[in-house]
């Protein structure tokens, strides 16, 4: 007797939903002459990317990563975080998702002055409100002492160099574990040294499986990272990928 054996019929997997997409995304700045700032984008980013955004000043490279972190919103168009659309969250739900999912780091560090870097490094988890107190102190503990600073936890940034101003940025960025970083001219401000260190600080985060898109001035840069969207004009001019 033959055994017959049906073939099984394998549906393909379906892509996976982007971590940030924008779809279309406009932003116009109003005025007696309308200013355009990015013109519609189309653009997806998954886990565990290392994205560089160049282009000329001007371009709108900055305007974009704002977009993209929901720190401003598109004039037409929308911006999706895991697949939910943004532009009719509320301002509250907005908040919510900027400090769950999105880290942010600026060419100036912009930490406050009059508290240590401890507490600096828990002010996102405060405003979460997710952890207790102490585990919120021992996380930033934890995380500054990960980017060489333990011996400096009480220091005030004014009395860090430039380097270390930079990487509370980063810790504090870590604080409530976000799915990707984001980051507005790292480096820019930085030396040589700083700046090595700083982007090593980024890839390592990507090689812990999260992703960091950054704008940068810095070709050499970009260029080590895994995948470079210029920008001209508001528009993308090319997307490459080196992976």
């Amino acid at each position: 007797m033959t055994e017959t054996r049906t073939s099984e019929i394998r549906e393909p997997k379906p892509a996976p939903v982007p971590l940030i997409e924008a779809r279309g995304v406009t932003r116009i700045l109003p005025g007696v002459v309308p200013t355009t700032l990015v013109r519609g984008i189309d653009l997806a980013i998954g886990d565990n990317e290392f994205v560089a955004i160049t282009g000329p000043s001007g371009s709108g490279k900055s305007s974009l990563l704002y977009l993209l972190g929901l720190l401003d919103l598109p004039t037409e168009g929308e911006v999706l975080i895991r697949g939910r659309a943004t532009a009719h969250m509320t301002e509250d739900e907005r908040a919510f998702t900027r400090l769950s999912m999105l880290g942010f780091v600026f060419q100036f560090h912009f930490l406050l002055q009059e508290f240590s870097i401890l507490d600096n490094v828990a002010l996102p988890m405060r405003a979460l409100g997710a952890r207790s107190e102490s585990d919120m102190r021992d996380r930033a503990r934890d995380l500054l002492s990960s980017l060489g600073l333990a011996d400096h936890l009480g220091k005030r940034p004014d009395q860090l160099s430039g380097g270390q101003r930079q990487r509370v940025a980063v810790a504090r960025a870590l604080a409530n574990e976000p799915a990707v970083i984001l980051a507005d001219e790292p480096t820019g401000s930085l030396d040589s040294k700083s700046s090595e260190q700083v982007f090593e600080l980024l890839k390592e985060i990507v090689d812990n499986g999260r992703t960091v898109v950054a704008v940068t001035h810095d070709i050499a840069l970009a260029e080590r990272m895994h995948r470079r969207i210029h920008l001209i004009d508001g528009e993308i001019d090319s997307d490459r990928s080196r992976r």
